[in-house]
């Protein structure tokens, strides 16, 4: 599965329908309503790389009200999980 998460700039009148449109959208698994710089992040996941400009270019900057996206690809995912097991070195609780 290959992740990209899109900061989206939009008409600030519009926010609610611009989130809900974006994601209706297939490849578009969540959408944030964020505090900062940018307005909504959605996160995109597709299982081909081509598929990524499809979705991001192909479907969500043709979103009435969307003004601008930029794109970041993720090369892996850190669970809290895989933290765990990163910093631990192999030592039982001692209780």
């Amino acid at each position: 599965m290959i992740t990209a998460i899109v900061l989206i700039d939009c008409a600030t009148d519009s926010i609610p329908e611009v989130a809900e449109a974006l994601a209706a959208l297939p490849g578009v698994s969540e959408v944030y309503s964020v505090a900062g710089h940018v307005d909504l992040i959605a996160m995109v996941r597709v299982r081909e790389f081509d598929e990524i400009a499809k979705v991001i270019a192909g479907r969500i900057s043709k979103v009435p009200g969307v003004l601008n996206t930029e794109s970041h690809i993720a090369f892996r995912a850190y669970s809290q999980h895989d933290l765990e097991e990163a910093f631990a070195i192999g030592l039982a609780n001692a209780d």
